[in-house]
């Protein structure tokens, strides 16, 4: 019987952050801003997020031998997630994120990824055991696809389940989709991945009847404030997120995905996972910051059975 660990294969970056009136367009100054400086990148939010909503976390990583590298491994400590898989690199720069918010909460982010590019497959391999004893892998898109491919390929030698979450948004074969047990793409990854613009409901079904098609069991289009379109072989639904009023929407998909990661491997069903892993993301954008904003279960007033 496989323990309740999850996996978790990812980016970890150092996010520097300025908060200002609005994002500037090319050529634009726009002063008067905020500046902040938090740990960030989708594997280490998705990671922290599993981790402090109640996960058995094993974090699968790459950093620099630089501050920031050393800062992000002992976060990971405090966090109580098992860091022991993160390996920290000689003469490679840590990956570094800069995110510009405006006053609505949106963001701009460009991405210098440092040594997140130089993970390798002996790093995986290393992982293997760790996969074969997890509920779930949970993985995205900011560290070198063909280290996607064959991280995903581990855990289907190894049966456990594959959440990957497309983000940054890419296309990707259909020799990937076909080995994923849940994909949770937003509207614009759901739009790169399958052509179909995502707007409301019917269009987020079609999509993800595409996705379907290309051998993805189970589709969660995750559309903001309007909730999250689920489409499996038994349920068609829109789960509905609580309204809030967004401070800062960094890091609110890599909330969810942890928090769905940490249900399901609980044993929940999947509209209850959702409807958890709503609750979680839209708490965190209702803070700034990337972990910062991220809740503890204890935050939620869904607790999932």
């Amino acid at each position: 019987m496989k323990k309740n660990r999850i996996v978790v294969i990812g980016s970890s970056n150092t996010d520097m952050v300025v908060y200002s009136q609005h994002i500037p367009k090319p050529g634009e100054t726009v002063l008067g801003g905020k500046f902040k400086m938090n740990p960030g990148g989708k594997g280490a939010n998705q990671a922290v997020a599993a981790a402090r909503l109640g996960g058995n976390v094993v974090f699968v990583a790459s950093v620099g031998s630089d501050m920031f590298g050393k800062e992000s491994v002992q976060n990971f400590k405090s966090a109580g997630i098992d860091s022991s898989l993160v390996t920290i690199r000689e003469n490679v720069a840590s990956g570094i994120a800069l995110i510009l918010v405006d006053e609505k909460g949106e963001n701009s982010i460009s991405v210098a990824s440092g040594a997140n590019s130089s993970i390798t497959i002996a790093d995986i391999e290393r992982a293997r055991s760790a996969i074969k004893q997890a509920s779930f892998l949970l993985i995205q898109l900011e560290v070198p696809l063909p280290i996607v491919s064959y991280a995903i390929s581990v855990a289907t030698q190894e049966q456990c389940p594959v959440i990957l979450n497309p983000a940054p948004a890419l296309h990707l074969s259909d020799h990937i989709l076909e080995a994923v047990s849940i994909i949770t793409p937003n509207e614009t990854e759901a739009e790169i991945l399958t052509g179909i613009k995502v707007i409301d409901t019917n269009t987020a079904k079609q999509a993800a009847m595409a996705l379907r098609k290309k051998g993805v069991q189970k589709v969660i289009i995750t559309l903001g404030a309007k909730g999250a379109f689920i489409l499996t072989d038994e349920i068609e639904v829109v789960v509905p997120v609580m309204p809030v009023t967004p401070v800062d929407t960094t890091a609110a998909g890599d909330t969810f995905n942890g928090a769905l990661a940490v249900a399901l491997s609980e044993g929940v069903d999947l509209i209850s996972s959702v409807k958890f892993a709503n609750q979680a993301a839209a708490l965190s954008v209702t803070k700034e910051g990337a972990q910062a904003s991220i809740p503890s279960r204890s935050e939620l007033t869904f607790q999932p059975h």
